[in-house]
């Protein structure tokens, strides 16, 4: 048994007398102001895994200065 475009209506109808449209207006806001935060944090997220990625790279100087080391050494 399937919900049809009758039963739809009346739940809608109901929900609107239930919570009036200021309220069901401010709930879709709030909705729509978490949406848009997580969608920040996410992108934040993935700078910094970037910037993460980009620390963890040895650079050239202690590579060569470890050369020289191991060639005193020898």
């Amino acid at each position: 048994m399937s919900i049809g475009f009758w039963q739809i209506l009346i739940i809608a109808v109901i929900v609107i007398l239930l919570f009036g449209r200021g309220k069901i207006s401010d709930l879709m806001g709030d909705v729509a102001k978490g949406i848009k935060s997580f969608k920040k944090g996410m992108a934040e997220d993935d700078t910094a895994d970037a910037a993460k990625t980009i620390d963890h790279q040895p650079s050239e100087t202690v590579s060569a200065e470890k050369t020289e080391d191991q060639s005193k050494a020898s």
